[in-house]
C-alpha cells in the first residue's frame, strides 16, 4: 500500500504514521528524516539543500521532490510507503504522482487526521520540556505560535485535502480518541481503499 497521512500540527501524525507503517509492513518516511540522511551522507541533493537550511530558506520543491522520489525508489519501498509530511502542496502532489508514475506507482490512500482547532492548541501548548528539572513551554508551543502554525498550516497545505478529494484518494479520520481508536479508524479506512484500489 501507498499512502499519503496528511493532518495539521498536533493531529498525531507521527505517531500514527510509525504504528500505521508497522500495522502495514512498509516503510514510514517522513521529509525531515530524508533530509538529515542526504544532509549527514554529503549527497549532491543534501548538499544543495544545506545551502538553502543553513541560509534559513526553504528547500526549494525540485530539491525535496528529487530526495523523495529518490527514497520511494529504494528497495524497501517496493512493496509500499507510508509518506509523512509530504506533500505540503499541491505542487508537490503533482510532482510526487509523476513521479510515482515513473516508478510504475500510484497512491492507495491518503488519510487526513480531523482534528478540532481549539484541541489542537490545547495539544500543543499543553506540551511541556524539562529545563534545570523546572517544566517550560517551548517557544513554538506558546498558544499565539502555535495559532500561527495551524494558519500557515490551513493556507499552504490544506488545500491538498480537497485536491486528493477531487482525486479520489482521500480518507478523512476522526484523530480525538485514544491512539489505538484512530490506528483503528485510519486502518478500516485503509482497508475500503485497498478494496477499491484496481491495481490492489
Amino acid at each position: 500500500m501507498r499512502v499519503v497521512l496528511l493532518g495539521p500540527p498536533g493531529a498525531g501524525k507521527g505517531t500514527q504514521a510509525q504504528i500505521i507503517a508497522g500495522r502495514l509492513g512498509v516503510p514510514a518516511i517522513s521529509t525531515g528524516d530524508i533530509f538529515r540522511a542526504n544532509v549527514s551522507g554529503q549527497t549532491e541533493l543534501g548538499r544543495q539543500a544545506k545551502v538553502f537550511m543553513d541560509a534559513g530558506d526553504l528547500v526549494p520543491d525540485e530539491i525535496t521532490v528529487a530526495m523523495v522520489s529518490d527514497r520511494l525508489a529504494e528497495p524497501d519501498a517496493k512493496a509500499g510507503f507510508l509518506l509523512d509530511g509530504f506533500p505540503r502542496t499541491i505542487a508537490q502532489a503533482e510532482q510526487l504522482r509523476e513521479s510515482l508514475t515513473e516508478l510504475g506507482q500510484t497512491l492507495t490512500c491518503v488519510l487526513e487526521l480531523v482534528v478540532d482547532e481549539e484541541e489542537l492548541v490545547r495539544r500543543l501548548s499543553g506540551r511541556v520540556v524539562i529545563v534545570d528539572g523546572k517544566p517550560v513551554q517551548r517557544e513554538d508551543d506558546k498558544p499565539e505560535t502555535v495559532r500561527h502554525r495551524l494558519e500557515v498550516y490551513h493556507r499552504q497545505t490544506e488545500p491538498l485535502s480537497g485536491w486528493y478529494a477531487e482525486e479520489g484518494l482521500l480518507a478523512r479520520i476522526d484523530a480525538i480518541g485514544e491512539i489505538d481508536e484512530v490506528t483503528g479508524r485510519a486502518m478500516d479506512a485503509l482497508a475500503a481503499a485497498d478494496t477499491d484500489d484496481p491495481k490492489g
